[in-house]
């Protein structure tokens, strides 16, 4: 039973957010589809790169003229939880269009995104009067101390998987700290934002101080970055465009970025664990968002001698998935962003298996009513350690299984990719669970559960080819911030 009707969800073509309005693109224009069913969400029309430029250059100027940067801390404070009030009282619009364009189900987003979401922005609000600066210990003829102040303009590149959420991170710390943002969603996602910018408005957040612009990554995206008025740049997608990121804020700063990357994020069983609950806890770690999460526990560990039995509940636990669009009333896995993404994740899965690996469950499209991208919630044994399938991020719902037989192998098997964003244990040992935090190459170590919870003070960020700065936390409101020193000789 459908919990809303799709076809109702119509964006507007003037899908760009440009000092306090929705404005029509000066670029292309390209067509949007639902990935659940493949049917037109929308049509746009991209930004070009001059009126990239123009937005960044007259958010600078809003950013100083209406006092964002220098207002009284408690009063930007106020607007920002104003604005996250609206955001909730507006479930009714923003959450259909949020499931109708994404591969997030309505039920997901009601329950959670969107609460995170304006909790995120309420979270970082509150450091709006709360961090300006520390005294610093000199001479007693001397009183120095540190300030801090906004960079001016913030860009913003935010992914497809968690449009509002993703966002929000981006959004908290950045306005928080006195920024203008300029934010490039996904052009996968590219609506959702728009809302959220209409709603800033409405809470009294100057006009021009949160813009939305719409285009390609190799276009407005690299403009964005490249520009001179940017001060920073905030960015989370894959390591390859990560890379081109940096350098092109080398090349035109240089200017500080916060960037999560890729991951192949390892989830480790050792028999003493409760085996259940492990097991759970893995199947949903890979199965969330059909996988389509950087965090995603995309590479199972388990000690051999409860390898079976943790294969056996995991290909139960894929097996009871039940397929199907964002706006069906049932639906426990939805859709693969595209087809692109899809054809991606089942080329993977099919060169492992020419190759010796075993399709223990999945490993193949799933079939759905809808004529959408769906994949089955796929378990890996016996690929190689090198190859690309253990090393790659797949970003779907694939799980490929090793086994280990001691704690030294565990270690040297989860710290065997290049990447180093999260990484689960799942023990009773509390020595062992210690030892495991101490030695994982992992930005992030959970220990009896994976994944995030509401506990913003908490940063995240990846190691390695995971990527350079943190999100969330104190890391990152202190990170929006530039900090000057002062010494006044008395």
């Amino acid at each position: 039973m459908p919990l809303f009707d799709p076809d109702t969800i119509r964006p507007a073509l003037a899908a760009n957010f440009i000092g306090g309005k929705a404005v029509v693109g000066s670029g292309h224009s390209f067509m949007v589809t639902r990935p659940s069913d493949g049917g037109l969400l929308g049509e746009l029309r991209a930004a070009d790169t001059q009126q990239l430029a123009d937005t960044v250059e007259n958010a600078a100027l809003a950013q100083k003229a209406s006092g964002w940067g220098t207002m009284e801390p408690r009063g930007r404070m106020r607007l920002l939880r104003r604005w996250a009030d609206l955001i909730e009282a507006d479930a009714a619009t923003l959450a259909p269009l949020e499931a109708a364009g994404s591969s997030r189900t309505l039920p997901e987003i009601l329950a959670w995104d969107l609460p995170y979401t304006a909790e995120c922005i309420r979270f970082f609000a509150e450091f709006a009067d709360k961090h300006g600066g520390e005294i610093g210990a000199t001479t007693p003829d001397k009183l120095g101390f540190t300030l801090t102040q906004p960079y001016g303009v913030v860009g913003a590149i935010a992914p497809w998987n968690l449009p509002l959420v993703m966002a929000a991170w981006k959004l908290g710390p950045a306005l928080a700290a006195g920024n203008a943002v300029v934010l490039k969603p996904s052009e996968l996602t590219p609506f959702s934002v728009v809302r959220l910018a209409e709603l800033a408005v409405a809470a009294g957040i100057p006009a021009g101080v949160f813009n939305v612009v719409q285009g390609g990554g190799a276009d407005i995206g690299d403009a964005l970055v490249r520009h001179e008025a940017v001060g920073k740049v905030s960015f989370t997608g894959s390591t390859r465009t990560g890379r081109a990121i940096m350098a092109a804020c080398a090349q035109t700063g240089p200017k500080p970025s916060t960037l999560e990357l890729g991951g192949k994020s390892p989830q480790l069983v050792f028999a003493d664990a409760d085996i259940p609950k492990a097991s759970a806890l893995v199947a949903r770690a890979i199965t969330l968002n059909s996988g389509q999460v950087c965090v995603a526990g995309s590479r199972l560990l388990v000690q051999d001698k409860v390898r079976d039995e943790v294969v056996e509940r995991l290909t139960t636990a894929f097996e009871s998935h039940r397929i199907g669009s964002t706006w069906d009333e049932g639906t426990t896995m939805g859709p693969i962003i595209s087809e692109g993404q899809l054809a991606q994740i089942d080329g993977i899965v099919q060169r492992a298996r020419a190759n010796g690996a075993e399709a223990v469950t999945g490993g193949a499209r799933a079939t759905s009513p809808q004529a959408g991208s769906y994949y089955q919630p796929t378990l890996l044994a016996n690929a190689a350690a090198d190859s690309e399938a253990v090393q790659g991020e797949i970003f779907g719902p694939v799980l490929t299984v090793q086994s280990f037989a001691d704690e030294e192998e565990a270690f040297a098997l989860a710290n065997g990719t290049r990447y180093g964003l999260a990484a689960g244990v799942h023990t009773n040992d509390l020595s062992r669970a210690m030892r495991a935090i101490r030695t994982l190459d992992a930005g992030t170590v959970w220990v009896n559960r994976y994944g995030r919870s509401d506990d913003f003070i908490l940063p995240t960020g990846g190691f390695r080819q995971s990527g350079v700065g943190k999100d969330l936390g104190r890391e990152a409101y202190l990170a929006s911030c530039k900090v000057k020193t002062a010494l006044i000789q008395i």
